[in-house]
């Protein structure tokens, strides 16, 4: 049997917000530890992002609790046990155990336990399937410390049975291996969510999002991207391209690499139900203004004041990874930094403006300030507001 470490001297685990919420849980009469994915982190030397809680008590004495020691907390998911509290402006989420009753590949209807085994064993893999106590003591249900150690991402239990319970542990399965650069896939595991992808097809498209987005950032991202389309997983995501070179060039952005991914990046906004600014993002993109550094700084200015900073970088990103030019070039990065050098200026001259100097309201107006903005833009922006002004006054 491995012989599992302590985190005992781990510095986040010694945060005093932390130990508080360890202190008033066991003050009510439960017990809570650290849950999954900073544990998993710990003991892999990874950096430590949310810390989540599972706790024996039910919600509601954890609210009561919380409450009573004038912590504010929320019930974030109270219907399957979680609920937030913010602890010296730090969130927590707190979930009680809990054991599956009823699932059908989407959702769980659950019930709350105390048992700590019960718990770990409905989890999706053996390395979240962890726990820590607050004297740094790791509790280990389902042997997710070895599989760290022997770099595997193993399901709980049957594979099959733990996909068949939610098919989105096909993407978090994918989405682990691309997190962690040294972990590899459990033959079995791979050979369940390849057999079991059609799964995917009934998952809402805000969860494959959100998966998604968090593959397309870890370190091995186009590696496993290639594995997906090769098994065939991928199509039942989105229809896609194979120019894997262009996402690998491409920074650790997931809407850009979703763009440079998606065959059709006009159907994201819908497949994926984006987000206003994300979907305004994609809509930058889909202009396809051809940038290079062949462009003069004049032309750039112009270009960068019609785009804004945001699809400017976008599409510089995505032009510079679709060259052949090296990452290292010097002409595309000085270009990328463009916004940081070189202030957008704002046009000077306003409705309000037009109208004191006696000019007509109504659809006229507006083709005027267009064309005094085209004047300013073709002056390189270096026209005055009184030049403006007395442009308009000799029409």
């Amino acid at each position: 049997m491995t012989k599992l470490p302590s985190l005992a001297r781990a510095r986040w685990l010694k945060e005093p917000s932390l130990q508080r919420v360890f202190a008033l849980v066991a003050g009510a009469g439960g017990e809570a530890r650290v849950a999954g994915g900073a544990v998993r982190n710990a003991l892999q030397g990874e950096a430590i992002g949310d810390i989540d809680i599972a706790t024996t008590l039910a919600p509601q004495n954890v609210m009561t609790a919380f409450k009573a020691a004038g912590i504010s907390v929320h019930p974030t998911g109270i219907e399957h046990g979680t609920v937030t509290a913010v602890v010296d402006h730090k969130p927590y989420e707190i979930t009680t155990l809990r054991r599956d009753v009823v699932t059908d590949g989407r959702r769980a209807v659950v019930a709350f336990t105390d048992d700590w085994k019960a718990d770990a064993l409905r989890r999706d893999f053996t390395i979240n399937a962890l726990y820590c106590d607050a004297a740094g003591k790791i509790h280990d249900y389902a042997g997710g410390y070895a599989d760290i150690l022997r770099r595997r991402i193993i399901f709980v239990g049957a594979p099959a049975a733990r996909i068949r319970e939610d098919y989105l542990r096909i993407l978090r399965f994918f989405r682990f291996l691309a997190a962690y650069e040294k972990m590899t896939p459990d033959r079995a595991g791979l050979a369940a969510c390849v057999r079991l992808k059609k799964g995917l097809l009934g998952l809402s498209a805000e969860r494959i999002a959100r998966e998604m987005f968090k593959l397309l950032v870890g370190p091995k991202a186009v590696p496993v991207l290639k594995l997906m389309a090769k098994h065939k997983v991928l199509k039942n995501i989105l229809e896609h391209t194979q120019d894997f070179r262009v996402i690998q060039r491409l920074p650790a952005d997931p809407l850009l690499r979703a763009f440079a991914l998606a065959k059709k990046p006009e159907g994201l906004r819908e497949a994926w139900r984006l987000s206003n600014n994300q979907a305004r993002r994609i809509e930058a993109l889909l202009q396809g203004t051809v940038l290079t550094p062949k462009l003069r700084e004049n032309e750039q200015q112009k270009l960068l004041y019609a785009m804004g900073a945001e699809a400017w970088r976008d599409s510089v990103h995505l032009a510079w990874a679709r060259s052949r030019a090296p990452l290292t070039d010097r002409a595309w990065e000085r270009m990328l930094k463009l916004p940081g050098r070189w202030v957008v200026p704002s046009f000077p001259i306003s409705g309000r403006d037009l109208l004191a100097q006696g000019f007509p309201s109504g659809p006229d107006l507006g083709r005027e300030l267009k064309r005094l903005e085209d004047y300013c833009i073709a002056s390189d922006f270096t026209s005055t507001r009184e030049e403006l002004l007395e442009s308009t006054r000799g029409n």
